[in-house]
């Protein structure tokens, strides 16, 4: 490997391995089908790319060597080009994967906790509707999740996908127990949300962090 491909390597985003991952499973596939088991898999529990996302990261992997592509001949109606995986690229894609310096630490940016953390700004019955609906989304999802262990229990070669998943099943049970827990604390009418809603319209009271 040159030079220039061993910084390009090490400037992988964590993005860039998980469609490395996707293709690391025997077969190949479009970028469609790769965005389609993303779906159905990583965004349970890690991200949910754009189509045009997987097809960038696609072509930086096949220019370090790390995947490769085919065209579909004639017999098609519409032209399609499949990627796999090279040699170059599941021996560097295990090297990431058992680096655990690179997991890292997980990353929580909960879009409905910063509105609650802002609630002195907005209505009760606003942030306990706001919860509401996410409780229905996560069940949503959890149904998701759920088809989606079913499934992959089916494949033999998705043994550790499906452990995944189920460690995503078990999340969105416990985002449901913190969430209706939520709920009851936002019912409190005499509770500390409304007491600190109360001293924000009097103009008084600290910030809520030490220091």
């Amino acid at each position: 490997m040159t030079s220039s491909h061993t910084s390009k390597k090490q400037g992988l985003p964590p993005t860039a391995w998980a469609v490395l991952g996707l293709l690391s499973f025997p077969g190949e596939r479009t970028g469609y089908e790769l965005k389609k088991w993303a779906d159905s898999s990583l965004r349970f529990f890690y991200w949910s790319p754009a189509i045009s996302q997987i097809y960038a990261e696609l072509r930086r992997l096949e220019e370090l060597g790390y995947s490769a592509s085919t065209r579909s001949g004639p017999q098609e109606l519409r032209a399609k080009r499949r990627y796999a995986i090279t040699d170059a690229g599941r021996e560097a894609l295990a090297g990431w994967a058992s680096d655990t310096a690179e997991a890292g630490p997980p990353v929580l940016k909960h879009g409905l906790l910063l509105r609650v953390w802002l609630g002195h700004l907005a209505e009760p019955e606003l942030l306990r509707a706001m919860v509401s609906d996410h409780l229905e989304r996560t069940r949503g999802e959890l149904a998701a999740v759920r088809e989606a262990v079913a499934h992959a229990a089916e494949v033999p070669e998705w043994a550790f996908p499906a452990l995944a998943l189920r460690w995503s099943e078990r999340q969105h049970l416990v985002e449901l127990e913190l969430g209706e827990a939520l709920l009851a604390d936002l019912a409190e009418p005499a509770g500390a949300a409304a007491a600190a809603a109360d001293a924000d319209r009097q103009g008084g009271g600290d910030a809520p962090t030490p220091g």
